[in-house]
């Protein structure tokens, strides 16, 4: 499996406060933001706050991993899949898998025409 790009993606409970902090207390730059979500630089990666926390501790924290080919993914991985690929309401191609501590890891295609794409192979 060929990972491109990789996140870790925060489900805070105040988001407000969580854009504080990560903004102004860490200093962290704003890579893009969109309706209900913002994505910082950190580092080699990316972190990203969006959507809100459940009462269960693996709504708060996952990884995004985006992929070159999703089916490759699913079949390489189909013993861990947790939620069988899809293409979802804001365009992207994803599927989820957990790691052995319950951790979800979201992988994800990027379509050619999306508008986030960076890599155009």
């Amino acid at each position: 499996m060929e990972i491109l790009a990789g996140r870790v993606l925060l489900r805070p409970v105040d988001m407000d406060a969580s854009l504080a902090f990560y903004r102004d207390v860490l200093g962290l730059a704003i890579a893009r933001e969109f309706p209900g979500g913002t994505v910082f630089f950190l580092g080699g990666g990316f972190l990203e706050l969006s959507g809100a926390a459940g009462a269960r501790a693996d709504d708060k924290i996952r990884l995004w991993l985006q992929v070159r080919d999703l089916d490759a993914a699913h079949r390489e991985l189909a013993g861990h899949v947790v939620r069988e690929p899809r293409r979802e309401p804001w365009g992207l191609h994803e599927m989820w898998v957990a790691d052995p501590d319950g951790t979800p890891i979201v992988l994800v295609q990027i379509p050619e025409d999306h508008p986030i794409r960076r890599d155009q192979r």
